[in-house]
């Protein structure tokens, strides 16, 4: 699984980051996660407020930092 953080760098970014794994952690799964920080990049996927979040390269949240518990539902969903 491939999990995306889209963003600047900033807090709320490290903070879904952290999430991210934890979740992965959670559900016991193997996850890469990958920060994209590339301005082009992110607005290329559509995502004009961040922190932004995909799996997959299916975009499920931009704009909020999911709690542990938003990402395991959005990753059970899937």
């Amino acid at each position: 699984m491939l999990m995306e953080i889209f963003g600047s760098g900033c807090a709320n970014c490290a903070k879904l980051e952290a999430h991210a794994k934890e979740a992965a952690v959670r559900l016991g799964v193997e996850a890469t996660v990958k920060k994209v920080t590339d301005f082009g990049e992110i607005a290329a996927r559509g995502i004009m407020s961040t922190p932004g979040f995909a799996v997959d390269g299916q975009l499920l949240s931009t704009g909020r930092v999911l709690s542990v518990e938003q990402i395991l539902r959005l990753l059970q969903e899937k």
